[in-house]
């Protein structure tokens, strides 16, 4: 993560900080959020949209008095910063085309905690690679391969054929998911791993001869468009919906988390994720993501990665990154 991102991860935060222990130490004073979820659900709010008495934001009975302000109100600066701050992240969310009821759920999150920011802080501390979004609309570049792709050999997991290759965190900890599965009696078998773009047009091309383009769209991706060519996509075998009530299916929906593995396409997301369900179809995120997926995003692997991919380009290239940014 760049200094740009660390300082607007940073500053975001403090908000996050002040009004939660506002909350705290005064319980009367609880328009702070409700002022700053009404500042983010205009359009295009910012700090310019707050309510002309400002100082006001976060006014109430029984609160703390503020540098140069009445008693009970908060200080006009920093109620303009926090009003920002706001408005950047409604803008990401907004961008993020997140339902409704999840959009509000994370506003909420951001006005009466710091764990939101705190997690979202460590997971952007990690490998970029874990948190791209390569869907329907965002490809790879020209030429993408991993330089630590290692052959799976089995161990504790079985191959359907030899070749299949993932990155090396990614086969590390397969190992050690595999070895838990089998200490429950499990078996997982590896069918389908890395892909590289020329395979993946092998791949897709057969299947738009099969079903034809338009359903092909809908169970396989384009060249460039796949997250097999990450090297942290695994399909487990028997790549079919039956999957899902296999042993293997069953344990991996109940365990894979705990390993760092997250599954992309789930039942009744295929207007979100673009494809049709796949319950055999796991991408290694890492732990923190997977986490931070289940706590804050439903469980759902691309709200969380396009949330993560917008807030990326609003902090790098809008206003309110560069303002708070550095």
């Amino acid at each position: 993560m760049g200094v740009s991102m660390r300082f607007v991860c940073f500053l975001a935060l403090l908000p996050a900080l002040f009004f939660a222990g506002c909350s705290r130490q005064a319980p009367a004073a609880e328009g702070a959020p409700a002022a700053l979820h009404e500042v983010a659900l205009q359009p295009g709010g910012s700090a310019g949209s707050v309510p002309a008495s400002g100082a006001g934001v976060a006014s109430g009975a029984g609160g703390a008095s503020g540098a140069g302000g009445a008693s009970g109100d908060l200080p006009a600066a920093v109620a303009e910063d926090a009003a920002g701050y706001m408005g950047f992240f409604s803008t990401v969310l907004r961008a993020a085309e997140l339902p409704q009821d999840l959009y509000l759920s994370i506003l909420n999150s951001m006005t009466t905690s710091a764990d939101f920011i705190l997690d979202l802080m460590a997971i952007m501390e990690g490998d970029p690679s874990l948190w791209r979004l390569v869907d329907k609309d965002r490809s790879l570049p020209n030429g993408y391969s991993p330089g630590d792709l290692v052959e799976l050999v089995g161990g504790s997991y079985s191959v359907s054929r030899p070749g299949l290759m993932l990155r090396r965190g990614a086969a590390a900890s397969l190992e050690e998911m595999a070895a838990a599965a089998r200490a429950d009696g499990v078996t997982l078998v590896a069918a389908s791993a890395y892909r590289s773009f020329q395979n993946q047009v092998q791949v897709h091309n057969h299947w738009v001869q099969v079903l034809g383009r338009e359903e092909a769209e809908r169970v396989s991706a384009r060249p460039g468009h796949s997250e097999h060519q990450l090297g942290l996509a695994l399909d487990f075998a028997p790549i079919n919906t039956f999957f899902a009530q296999t042993r293997e299916g069953v344990w991996l929906d109940a365990n894979a988390a705990r390993f760092g593995w997250s599954l992309s396409y789930p039942y009744g997301f295929e207007d979100v994720t673009g494809y049709s369900w796949e319950p055999w179809h796991f991408r290694y995120v890492g732990r923190e993501l997977v986490a931070f997926i289940n706590n804050h995003f439903d469980g759902i692997q691309q709200f969380a990665l396009r949330f993560i991919y917008e807030w990326e380009k609003a902090a790098a290239g809008s206003p309110a990154g560069e303002a708070h940014g550095g």
